[in-house]
């Protein structure tokens, strides 16, 4: 008897890996400041969640946004460069990833321009960050201008990152303590979206979804990809990849995160992380009374 029950305790754990997640906690809210109205780049420390918002539609001003996961509470990072709040480097600021360097804390941001510089990098101590440098991105000598940006690896000479564009996701690297140089991208993988399941089922239009920034967790190696329409985001994931996949990576059919709101117009995840299991995002959320930003986490997800 009691093996049988261990077996069923077994098989329900198995069972217990196929899910599906439809609901969030709010942790803080983003709001607006200055003429910084956009919710873009995220990130998830072990601590603090980074958010960037920029001046919707002109990319000229930014400012950073740090949230300390557990208690909610929220600072409207210092430019220890120039002054003030905000800063002109960004771009859109898409996407971005934390990076320690000779234990300093560090930002890449991608921009999204089309010249000038497509990543930036920040150092941060505490609620103050300072502009380190930036980068040129290129692929096959034409510069290229990822919308996402993940940290897989770092040694003693070298920081290694994914690339995103659209649906495809490529390998670059920079030299540990470089600030300046290019960066030319090798393309690595594509990522299935047309016929990707969610809660078992496919979505008829999600291959018109908006492409947003990505998460990869390189310790398991499983990439976090969401896409969003309207008042609808999902979030899909992709396991067993690495920067030697290739081809076309499948969407996992046991895992899925779906956010369909009925209190807001708009609910856009921007950005992924995880820290410590939990998956973290980041939202331009408005309905008929205003503007809603803010930074969240799904309920119940633990990352195995």
């Amino acid at each position: 008897m009691v093996g049988i029950v261990f077996g069923l305790l077994a098989m329900s754990g198995q069972a217990a890996q196929a899910a599906y997640y439809n609901t969030y906690s709010d942790i803080a809210s983003l709001p607006n400041t200055s003429c910084c109205t956009g919710v873009q780049g995220f990130a998830a420390g072990s601590t603090y969640l980074y958010s960037v918002k920029n001046h919707t539609n002109y990319d000229d001003l930014a400012v950073i946004y740090r949230v300390n996961k557990t208690t909610g509470d929220r600072v409207l990072m210092t430019n220890g460069t120039n002054g003030g709040t905000t800063n002109t480097w960004l771009g859109h600021a898409n996407d971005m990833t934390i990076v320690d360097i000779d234990s300093q804390h560090h930002l890449f941001v991608v921009t999204m321009e089309a010249t000038g510089a497509q990543l930036v990098k920040l150092r941060y101590d505490g609620t103050t960050y300072y502009y380190v440098g930036s980068y040129q991105i290129r692929l096959n000598g034409a510069v290229a201008s990822p919308s996402g940006v993940s940290r897989v690896a770092q040694d003693s000479t070298t920081i290694s990152f994914m690339f995103k564009s659209g649906r495809t996701v490529y390998n670059g690297s920079i030299p540990l303590r470089a600030n300046s140089g290019t960066i030319n991208l090798t393309k690595a993988f594509d990522l299935q979206v047309e016929g990707a399941l969610v809660n078992g089922a496919t979505v008829s239009d999600l291959t018109t979804f908006a492409n947003q920034g990505f998460f990869y967790d390189a310790s398991k190696k499983v990439l976090y990809y969401p896409l969003t329409k309207e008042n609808r985001s999902i979030v899909l994931v992709y396991r067993n990849v690495t920067t030697a996949t290739t081809g076309t990576a499948p969407a996992a059919t046991d895992l899925s995160f779906r956010i369909t709101s009925s209190a807001y117009t708009t609910f856009e995840i921007e950005g992924v992380g995880l820290s410590a299991g939990t998956l973290y995002f980041n939202t331009n959320r408005a309905n008929a009374n205003g503007s809603f930003d803010a930074v969240h986490a799904f309920k119940g997800y633990v990352a195995a």
